[in-house]
């Protein structure tokens, strides 16, 4: 016998559905929670399953998100052996059935059926450090995506409270230029100080600069709150509003740098970060994010599968004699890894100076501007060159990583 165990995997729940063999389910349908008891309920099955079929089962599930984590982890530390698949191939074998059913017993019979019906590669666990870099990434993907909207929020009120604020400091969200808003919102609490009191304020403030430094932006503030076309400010919910946006700010900011700090500490620990880092044009932050994408690389035997991942392999529509010629990426791959290597292609084919001493300019990645450059020449859009650059720069890293080796750029 060839048992099987389906996992329709939901939120805090699970539909279990067992075969013996092909088309021979075993028992009916049912559900369980997400805790220890229910998973306990689902290993007592899955060994009565073992003991009616004589074989270990492996238990067939959907990838969905974090919902199937707990599953996950549970057989794993019991030596199960797991298949997640792909909603998108699941969606596919269920779209073969000419009746339109949809409930978590069928989609747990199909993922059964679907064992049978396609050669499914089983999960290879993450190494744990790639699994925490990946959460860090994404959490400070999440984060600095939350942070810039605050900007956005932050900006437009104090437009409309000091607008002439945002010249005084070199940077308008530096954590003194910040704090120093907090301290004199508007223009009629700063006029009614005296330039001592706000120089000292920002010198309490900002520690490791001068007291003459205190001083100039002091003046510059004042000449600000003068200006300001705001000299009162109307409406108490703008001011309320305000010192919200900054503590808000000045959260994300230590959250952000808490997380930079954890993410360089684990990224530098790891074999594969260094690799991708020897990459010219690919940054920190970059090849943290691509590395924690891809996992383990032994995972893919072929770059193409790799570039698949990735959802950057070209979409193909022929019927018939038909061909279409307007072939675009599938992007049905990771949308992170994707972004990730477009922003270190524009980075890698990015011109800059050779040394800060001279005026030569050469590309930060000479192999990959030129591979960009011809590409150019054979008359591509601009954003097909790029997409075709990240393909290319997609199966260097795949090389490295196999080969263990780093990359080596022409001088």
């Amino acid at each position: 016998m060839n048992p099987v165990i389906g996992l329709d995997v939901a939120k805090g729940e699970s539909q279990v559905q067992a075969f013996l063999d092909k088309k021979q389910p075993y028992k009916k349908s049912f559900k369980i929670a997400h805790t220890l008891e229910g998973l306990s309920i689902l290993l007592d099955f899955i060994k009565e399953v073992e003991d009616v079929s004589g074989g270990r089962p492996p238990i067939v599930l959907e990838s969905t998100g974090h919902y199937h984590t707990p599953i996950m982890q549970y057989f794993e530390d019991r030596g199960y052996l797991l298949i997640i698949v792909n909603p998108l191939i699941s969606y596919r074998a269920k779209s073969s059935s000419l009746r339109k059913v949809k409930t978590d017993i069928v989609d747990a019979h199909h993922l059964c059926e679907l064992y049978y019906k396609e050669d499914l590669e089983p999960y290879r666990q993450r190494l744990i450090q790639l699994l925490n870099l990946r959460n860090l990434t994404r959490q400070h993907e999440n984060i600095t995506g939350m942070f810039v909207q605050t900007k956005l929020q932050f900006q437009a009120v104090l437009d409309q409270v000091f607008p002439q604020y945002c010249g005084v400091f070199g940077s308008l969200y530096s954590d003194v230029s910040l704090l120093t808003l907090q301290a004199f919102p508007t223009s009629e609490e700063i006029l009614k100080e005296s330039k001592e009191t706000i120089a000292n304020k920002i010198k309490e403030l900002c520690k490791s600069r001068s007291k003459q430094w205190a001083n100039n932006q002091a003046e510059k503030l004042m000449a600000a709150a003068v200006q300001n076309p705001f000299q009162k400010t109307l409406y108490h919910s703008l001011s309320l509003s305000l010192g919200m946006y900054i503590n808000m700010l000045l959260e994300y900011k230590k959250h952000l740098s808490k997380l930079e700090n954890e993410l360089n500490a684990l990224a530098k620990s790891i074999e594969e970060y260094r690799i991708i880092q020897s990459i010219h044009g690919i940054g920190e932050k970059i090849a943290a994010t691509i590395i924690s994408e891809i996992g383990e690389i032994d995972r893919f035997n072929h770059p193409k599968k790799l570039v698949a991942f990735a959802g950057l392999d070209p979409s193909v529509f022929e019927s018939g004699t038909f061909k279409g010629t307007l072939n675009r990426i599938t992007k049905r791959g990771s949308s992170r890894l994707r972004h990730a290597l477009y922003m270190a292609v524009k980075c890698a084919i990015r011109d800059c100076r050779k040394q800060k001493t001279t005026d030569e300019i050469l590309p930060r990645n000479k192999r990959l501007r030129e591979f960009y450059d011809k590409k150019r020449e054979e008359g591509k859009p601009y954003k097909v060159a790029v997409i075709a650059c990240a393909n290319k720069l997609l199966h260097w890293i795949y090389a490295l990583l196999k080969s263990k080796s780093a990359f080596q750029d022409l001088a």
